[in-house]
């Protein structure tokens, strides 16, 4: 039975039932612990980007914003519906508007994340499958093209 909170897991492979071979991606990185490691690893570069580490209200206590980036991709990925029961709509792009999120910035938000992805060594499909939603989120940030 479902209360519509059900998550939207991407599925890289379908059994005959339309059930998802092994499991959803967020099942088969590892699941909170994974995400949270990738989450932890990106904002430990912020931390140290002048650029970017002012675009973030908490700052210098930047918990609020790992456990709301954690909570964001694992239900994207397929894991818990927190985010949405706590946040409602993720909205990305609205919520980015009141930053100035130019090509500099993204391309820094873009450094750390890889940098962050690689600490977790995962399997080549995995990483590439993860990198490209990442990269294309980063893209579609982007507000403005000012310095």
């Amino acid at each position: 039975m479902s209360d519509g909170h059900e998550p939207n897991p991407v599925t890289l492979r379908m059994g005959l039932g339309g059930e998802a071979v092994q499991g959803n991606f967020w099942e088969q990185v590892g699941g909170r612990p994974t995400f949270e490691k990738l989450v932890r690893a990106f904002y430990a570069g912020i931390a140290t980007d002048e650029v970017l580490l002012p675009m973030y209200p908490d700052q210098p206590d930047l918990e609020p914003a790992i456990q709301r980036l954690t909570g964001f991709l694992e239900q994207y990925w397929g894991g818990p519906t927190t985010y949405s029961e706590e946040r409602g709509h993720p909205r990305l792009r609205m919520r980015h508007l009141p930053f100035k999120v130019n090509p500099d910035a993204r391309d820094r938000w873009l450094k750390h994340m890889r940098a962050a992805l690689d600490t977790l060594e995962l399997p080549p499909l995995q990483d590439a499958t993860l990198w490209a939603y990442l990269d294309r989120a980063a893209q579609a940030m982007v507000n403005t093209f000012d310095e």
